[in-house]
């Protein structure tokens, strides 16, 4: 991505209905990223001086849209896991599609990460992508207007923003999904990771939170300070997919949530997010066939996510971090990715 590219639109693909997805190219400093109206995502990142994407990708929109596991998507209306499909809201049970065995994943089959963006407004550093979901889309009560804005600094961070409002109460919880890989190695195995959390939570065999929060001393959970991800002496690592408790409530200014570095350590990112989660998944599910960015092939454990959001199954957790969000409200985050060399 060139200087003179930053700031255009070009055409990516088009979907089997005739709609056409573009391709936005956005940077400052250091940073260049790609941006997609399918999914909102987050399609390549790319950092002076390094010689590989910082991100998983695909270079066609078929393999988008037959194969990602929401690489680099806008995941919602709510993040991560519902329990059964279902949650009681208002005195309302409201039923979801599953589309992870039993339960609801990232807002359903057609959730946000599948569907088509409008670009809102383009700069040479940022922009800002709307998504309309009508009421009763997935199941979900309430007209959602959402809005997300990627922006890039000069001093190499990546800034996501989304905000969103509701004309019936409802539940919302927005999550970015790209998967990082920041040395370039066929796995993140043996990259560094660092996340500010004392307690994380156990979830059952549908990765379902049991509503109990453990404390991640003496656990290879502890991520407290810079460690490997494969834990020290295991020929593997646990299958990593948890919430890390970052705080009780969702802050007004992004946080220190995490630090990732790759073998070398020559490369890092930090995530600060205003989120009272982070989740913390290791691709160990990764199982692609179409080429990735520049034909990389993308084995399992090929790149991790921090999805900064709300608490997996909130809505049918009363003592988690709440997600419903009210007519006249505005729901809001902000999610830092700071690259340094």
């Amino acid at each position: 991505m060139s200087e003179a590219e930053l700031g255009t639109r070009r055409e990516f693909g088009t979907l089997a209905d005739g709609t056409v997805i573009e391709a936005v190219a956005i940077g400052a400093g250091p940073l260049r990223a790609e941006v997609i109206t399918w999914g909102a995502v987050i399609r390549d990142v790319r950092f002076e001086g390094v010689d590989h994407p910082l991100v998983l990708g695909f270079e066609r929109l078929e393999d988008y849209v037959g194969q990602s596991p929401y690489f680099g998507a806008t995941v919602g209306r709510f993040a991560n896991r519902i329990a059964r499909g279902r949650f009681k809201l208002d005195g309302e049970i409201h039923e979801l599609p599953c589309n992870d065995g039993d339960n609801h994943l990232h807002g359903g089959p057609h959730g946000f990460g599948t569907r088509v963006w409008t670009i809102e407004s383009l700069t040479q550093s940022s922009v800002l992508l709307k998504l309309v979901s009508a009421d009763g889309d997935q199941g979900y009560p309430g007209e959602v207007t959402a809005e997300c804005s990627y922006e890039v600094s000069a001093d190499g961070t990546l800034i996501v923003s989304y905000s969103a409002s509701t004309d019936r109460e409802t539940v919302v919880n927005l999550a970015q999904h790209t998967y990082f890989n920041l040395d370039g190695a066929p796995t993140i195995l043996d990259h560094k990771l660092q996340l500010a959390a004392d307690a994380y939570l156990p979830v059952d065999s549908g990765y379902i939170p049991t509503g109990e929060l453990k404390p991640v001393e003496g656990t290879p959970f502890d991520f407290r300070s810079l460690r490997v991800v494969r834990p020290e002496g295991a020929e593997a690592t646990p299958p990593y997919d948890n919430n890390f408790c970052l705080a009780a409530h969702r802050r007004p200014e992004p946080a220190f949530a995490a630090r990732l570095e790759g073998r070398d350590g020559t490369l890092s990112m930090e995530l600060w997010t205003t989120e009272p989660g982070v989740q913390f998944y290791d691709g160990f599910q990764i199982a692609v066939t179409a080429p990735g960015l520049g034909g990389r092939t993308y084995p399992k454990h090929a790149g991790l996510c921090l999805e900064a959001q709300l608490w997996p199954d909130a809505p049918n957790q009363s003592d988690f971090p709440s997600a419903t969000l009210k007519p006249g409200e505005t729901y809001w985050q902000r999610t830092e990715f700071r690259f340094r060399a």
